[in-house]
């Protein structure tokens, strides 16, 4: 497994929109541990991205870029909206 750096992954974690801290943080505290090694190479390219792009993608708005990431995005919000 590619090594992560934990401190960085955090501070990325941390987001201009209110909606994004709001479920990118809490998933990443809660469940980043519970992923396997593709779900967890897929959240840190994830965090590579914009606000916006974020932002629109965990609306539905629009798909993510890859199969990876929209099964994350799927994923961060089922265990948000519990």
């Amino acid at each position: 497994m590619t090594e992560i750096n934990r401190f960085k992954l955090e501070w990325e974690c941390r987001r201009g929109m209110r909606e994004l801290d709001k479920m990118i943080m809490p998933f990443y505290k809660n469940h980043f541990d519970d992923l396997n090694e593709t779900q967890q190479q897929a959240f840190v390219e994830m965090l590579g991205y914009t606000d916006p792009e974020l932002f629109r993608w965990v609306m539905l708005q629009v798909p993510a870029p890859t199969p990876e990431i929209s099964e994350l995005i799927e994923l961060m919000r089922a265990k948000i909206e519990r």
